[in-house]
């Protein structure tokens, strides 16, 4: 597939945009039910943009982030998300570390 330039990819959204609703054949994508939508997770493959920081921490608090292995800074952005979630008054509960860490810390 030919890389198209700047200006091919914005003449084709233009022309995209230009297309009434009612006129977008979606024959082919089913419809989901109420029960598949009751079960949906918003914004599970949501992946915020990282930005690296220096910040100064007790170093108890350090050994504690470290104290499972690695991913002591994905453990660090997760509790400071939570509690940034909390203070909006949309708490999320802290989980531990999912399969994928799990698995890079055994594999370590």
């Amino acid at each position: 597939m030919k890389k198209l330039t700047t200006e091919e990819r914005k003449r084709q959204i233009t022309n995209i945009v230009a297309i009434a609703d009612d006129q977008i054949d979606t024959s082919d994508i089913p419809e989901l039910t109420d029960e598949q939508l009751s079960r949906a997770i918003r914004g599970r493959f949501y992946r915020p943009v990282k930005r690296p920081v220096t910040m100064r921490l007790d170093a108890d608090v350090i050994d504690w982030l470290k104290k499972d292995g690695p991913g002591y800074q994905t453990k660090a952005n997760r509790l400071l998300r939570a509690e940034m979630l909390r203070s909006y008054g949309r708490a999320k509960p802290v989980q531990s570390a999912g399969k994928r860490q799990q698995k890079r810390v055994r594999e370590r």
